[in-house]
């Protein structure tokens, strides 16, 4: 008796769903080869689903042709992961759409804010607890270019961070093309901006005065770190000395070692400077002092909590929702316009003051 004999036979006792199955199975890879030519280069997912969801039907083993067995079994497995992962999807629940659209409003009236400012934001003045991550999901794609990253701290900044100041110059640019150079002094502990100033002639006279000014005499500082440009010659770290402050030269081409002093100026510049062509000395001045104030009073700071550096009064006050995800009850949200709309500074009202 030939081998197909007993083949054919046994096609007598199976079910005809089986048969079906395997026609099917059969009728399928034909198929590649009617369509494709003498034979198939690549099969495609629709393909590899029908196959994979005929095989559990009959023995599928001696019906295949095209693929190897191996083969046939990784489409199975790979289909059994996808059918979980579907089945046992889990994750938080989506926000408020009232959320959201919040959300959306300040990443596009802020183009130069982050998902981590956005969270800090709600957080510090809204009184809504969202995660950075959840708050990077629903704001809209930036621009490729723009990239950000954060700073690392030494043991000895973190431990003395209370009575630590710094200062460093940077250079801007009128419409004019003038030049003008802006002093920067900053504590880091509490991240304020004690002193920011501008001036056309920079000098170390010029300097010692406004370090002095910053200083006093009321001992709430023990450390100055600036870096090893030449306006901070020897006789104004004399002087600072002299004021009982302890001066910390920064090593050359060491530019993390004044990190708060280098990443305050990267601040300005990337939220106030480069959005804004200041025409004369002025000018400048004028925009600083807008700035700084919402830096000081208004900008939350992740390395503060996030908190603010001289927050309002109305921030300890503020009414905490029952939940995490909604206002807090009978309060609206009033946006403040800094700088002509650059930025805004959210906080919370009674919904019959806004009346």
């Amino acid at each position: 008796m030939s081998p197909e004999k007993p083949g054919r036979f046994i096609l007598l006792f199976r079910q005809t769903q089986s048969v079906q199955a395997e026609n099917l199975f059969l009728r399928r890879q034909l198929a590649l080869f009617k369509e494709r030519g003498v034979q198939p280069r690549r099969i495609d997912a629709g393909t590899r689903i029908s196959l994979a969801i005929l095989a559990r039907l009959f023995e599928w083993r001696n019906a295949l042709f095209v693929v190897q067995p191996q083969t046939m079994i990784r489409w199975q497995r790979a289909g059994w992961r996808l059918f979980w992962r579907c089945k046992c999807r889990a994750g938080r629940p989506r926000i408020a759409v009232e959320l959201r659209a919040l959300i959306r409003r300040m990443a596009r009236e802020n183009p130069v804010w982050g998902e981590e400012r956005i969270a800090s934001e709600l957080l510090v003045k809204l009184g809504i607890q969202v995660s950075p991550r959840t708050v990077r999901k629903y704001m809209p794609r930036r621009p490729d270019g723009q990239p950000r990253g954060d700073q690392r701290w030494s043991t000895f900044l973190k431990n003395h961070a209370k009575a630590i100041v710094a200062c460093d110059f940077f250079i801007a640019v009128t419409a004019t093309f003038r030049l003008l150079y802006v002093f920067v002094v900053i504590e880091h502990g509490s991240r304020r901006l004690a002193r920011v100033d501008v001036t056309a002639h920079a000098s170390a006279e010029w300097t010692l005065q406004k370090l002095r000014e910053v200083i006093g005499y009321e001992g709430r500082y023990r450390y100055l770190i600036h870096d090893r440009d030449s306006i901070f010659a020897r006789q104004l770290d004399d002087s600072i000395r002299a004021l009982g402050i302890e001066v910390l030269r920064s090593p050359v081409a060491s530019p993390k070692a004044n990190s708060v002093g280098e990443r305050v100026i990267g601040t300005i510049r990337r939220e106030c400077l480069d959005w804004m062509i200041p025409m004369s000395e002025a000018h400048l001045r004028s925009i600083l002092k807008s700035w700084v104030e919402h830096y000081n009073r208004g900008r939350p700071h992740s390395s503060l909590g996030p908190g603010v550096p001289d927050p309002p009064v109305e921030l300890a006050t503020l009414a905490k929702s029952e939940s995490r995800h909604q206002l807090a009850a009978g309060a609206l949200v009033l946006a403040k316009s800094i700088l002509g709309g650059l930025h805004h500074e959210y906080s919370l009202v009674p919904a019959l003051a806004s009346a």
